[in-house]
């Protein structure tokens, strides 16, 4: 039954996402956020369909959480769920995403048409500039902007080292951090064809405020949170001791 599900979803992915990209290309002359609502408005169709034909549900836990002025999200990345649903539960928003992203058949070619972070993850120091640059014009344009601090998708139960970029376009920007916790990996995992039902629960934890602090205090805070809420809401993951299944997945060059 797995396997029905994930085929007629990638059937359907296909058949919504090749039209979207093609207006998406055709759009082109609009003004920048009237793309994105054009464009975006692919969500929901989408949401619609995991819910329907794979039979993936979510809930949140701590939406009264979310400020009312744009923030950066760090974010735990566990699969592609959470690339999309992330943007059907918060304000309109962009992802911090490498560039190469963009050259994607149909996919990448949309996205290239919505307002975006879209950065060289080859440029060492100058990517974190990338990342401060675009990400300040984006938050002044009222996008709230989500960043995967782990630089990479990675199994239930483990953990990479947080990466400081998404605290330091909060910290110059003077937004907001929202720290967002989940379980999408054990349904939807990463480069899997098969997604198997159920429910995923995302959890939005309380706002750090980034005046006063450094950082790498808003970093460390922010992790603490995350995998602190990981722990207490998804204990199965973490049965090896303290540190849990804590072994770093590792990367592939170039890898999300």
């Amino acid at each position: 039954m797995h396997l029905i599900r994930s085929v007629l979803f990638a059937v359907v992915l296909a058949c919504i996402t090749v039209p979207y990209a093609a207006v998406a290309v055709l759009i082109f002359w609009l003004p920048p956020m009237m793309r994105h609502r054009i464009i975006t408005s692919w969500v929901p169709v989408m949401m619609w369909v995991i819910r329907h034909v794979l039979g993936i549900r979510y809930r949140v836990i701590g939406a009264g959480n979310i400020p009312a002025g744009p923030a950066v999200v760090l974010s735990k990345h566990q699969s592609a769920w959470e690339t999309i649903a992330l943007q059907q539960i918060f304000p309109p928003l962009c992802y911090v995403l490498k560039r190469e992203l963009l050259r994607v058949p149909f996919f990448g070619w949309a996205l290239a048409q919505i307002p975006g972070i879209a950065i060289d993850r080859s440029a060492g120091k100058d990517a974190l500039a990338q990342v401060v640059e675009q990400g300040r014009a984006r938050l002044k344009e009222g996008l709230w902007v989500v960043v995967f601090p782990e630089g990479t998708r990675v199994a239930p139960g483990t953990t990479r080292r947080y990466k400081p970029g998404g605290a330091f376009l909060a910290k110059r920007a003077g937004v907001p951090v929202v720290p967002v916790a989940h379980n999408a990996g054990e349904f939807w995992r990463r480069n899997a064809f098969l997604k198997r039902p159920g429910e995923i629960v995302v959890s939005i934890g309380p706002v750090i405020q980034v005046k006063g602090l450094k950082v790498e205090e808003i970093n460390r805070r922010s992790e603490a949170w995350i995998e602190g809420e990981m722990r207490r809401l998804f204990p199965h993951h973490y049965t090896n001791g303290p540190g849990g299944a804590a072994a770093e997945e590792e990367a592939e060059p170039g890898e999300d």
